[in-house]
């Protein structure tokens, strides 16, 4: 009854996964003051497992706690004992026990905030080079990592990674998109050294690949180990699409299960499906325009070269969209993000064929911020603060499914983005206090 959704997909590992649908990686922002797992978490990832994805994508779980995406990720820091302890553990235990009730997979995806980690934050983000994220005067300029303190970001990937299997998240997935870490080692923008870590292809991916590595060796041979790569950063000077098949060629050596498909950075926020700065976007290619799915077109090309299974994120809305997309073989998961901020249960309702398609709430919210922005304008400060405006609605619904609280679609975009910005402040203030 279900049809090509529901049928299984057993990795190059040996696992198996339940069915092909995923949820994609969100980031909750629901960690307590220092940085653990907390009730919250549980309850949000068990409506998620009772939700009917095969496979659940953690939010990005930081190897660093001094730079971070948002105040209230979760870290895994081996420097800090309060994120290794045996009560963090205990808690990150209880975190995979809950999200695989239903018994689907939930793997951990793990990451570095680099040079995207707010001022609120922390005042020295850490990146590649010292190049700074000019968004809103939101972003301090980084400085540029040592040699050693790279060497020592990869071994804090790897034991970030043994940590989460040990707890029972059944795989990883490294964060290599979205301008964070790993992804701006990548791009020739952000990525300046002239060592052994920058200039090439090479050497920009290196960093990628010795994480890879170590994180496998960690894991062992038989533990689901993804990557997400983007297709493309959709920036002049970026990380190219004809790069991004040159390291999925490098990835193939290096015995991954899964690679996840996305697009873009926080100038070019193409993940979100729309476009940022107009000065330095390179054109979407016209095909990519009228298919569902914000980034199969670049998945079909990835596919030519790529032997391990591949998952795209971001756009899909349709049945008919995704069993089109499994059929032409461009990708083997179809990965699911903000419709289940609202409709967790979506995919059970897919799979047991009582619902079609997703209604596009994101149309709604557009309308509604002509009140109170323009989204005309050419300003990229309104532009970003109209996408922070749909962020936030969509990560005020999370707070409500982890609080179990009945979720509320029809809240208007401005009151969402002033409970975000309340608790995007109060989890940093906490987040200091703990630390100090």
């Amino acid at each position: 009854m279900s049809g090509p959704l529901g049928e299984q997909l057993r990795l190059p590992c040996g696992a198996v996964l339940p069915n092909r649908l995923a949820k994609g990686a969100m980031t909750e922002g629901v960690a307590d003051g220092s940085l653990r797992a907390t009730p919250r978490h549980e309850r949000l990832y068990r409506t998620w497992s009772e939700g009917g994805a095969g496979l659940l994508l953690t939010g990005n779980v930081q190897v660093d706690r001094r730079v971070l995406e948002r105040p209230g990720n979760v870290a895994i820091d081996v420097s800090e004992p309060r994120t290794v302890s045996r009560e963090a553990r205990e808690r990150l235990a209880r975190w995979a026990r809950a999200g695989t009730v239903a018994g689907n997979h939930l793997w951990m995806q793990i990451s570095h905030g680099g040079r995207q980690s707010p001022w609120y934050v922390t005042r020295e983000p850490l990146a590649p080079s010292a190049v700074r994220l000019d968004l809103l005067g939101n972003y301090a300029l980084p400085r540029a990592l040592t040699e050693a303190e790279i060497v020592d970001l990869v071994g804090r990937f790897a034991q970030a990674a043994r940590i989460a299997r040990d707890a029972g998240f059944t795989g990883v997935q490294v964060h290599g998109a979205h301008g964070y870490l790993i992804s701006s080692f990548l791009s020739p923008v952000t990525n300046r050294r002239t060592d052994a870590w920058g200039g090439s292809l090479a050497n920009r991916a290196r960093f990628l690949l010795e994480v890879v590595r170590a994180v496998r060796a960690a894991v062992g041979r038989d533990f689901p180990l993804a990557v997400k790569l983007n297709s493309d950063d959709f920036r002049k000077g970026g990380f190219t699409s004809a790069d991004c098949l040159e390291v999925v060629r490098w990835l193939n050596e290096e015995s991954l299960d899964l690679l996840e498909i996305s697009g873009g950075t926080y100038e070019q926020p193409r993940l979100l499906g729309i476009e940022g700065r107009p000065g330095d976007a390179v054109p979407v290619r016209p095909s990519t325009l009228v298919r569902e799915a914000y980034f199969l077109d670049y998945a079909s090309a990835i596919r030519k070269v790529a032997r391990m299974p591949l998952m795209v994120t971001g756009g899909f809305r349709t049945r008919s969209g995704m069993e089109a997309a499994l059929a032409s073989g461009d990708c083997d998961v179809i990965g699911l993000g903000r419709p289940l901020c609202w409709q967790p249960d979506f995919p059970r309702r897919l799979l047991a064929r009582e619902a079609d398609e997703v209604p596009r709430i994101e149309d709604r919210l557009m309308l509604a911020q002509r009140g109170w922005l323009s989204p005309a304008s050419p300003s990229i400060a309104l532009r970003a603060l109209n996408t922070i405006g749909v962020q936030a609605w969509f990560y005020c619904q999370i707070f409500r499914l982890a609080d179990g609280e009945p979720l509320q679609p029809e809240r208007g975009m401005l009151p969402a983005l002033l409970e975000y910005l309340r608790d995007e402040f109060s989890a940093a203030r906490r987040m200091h206090r703990a630390f100090g």
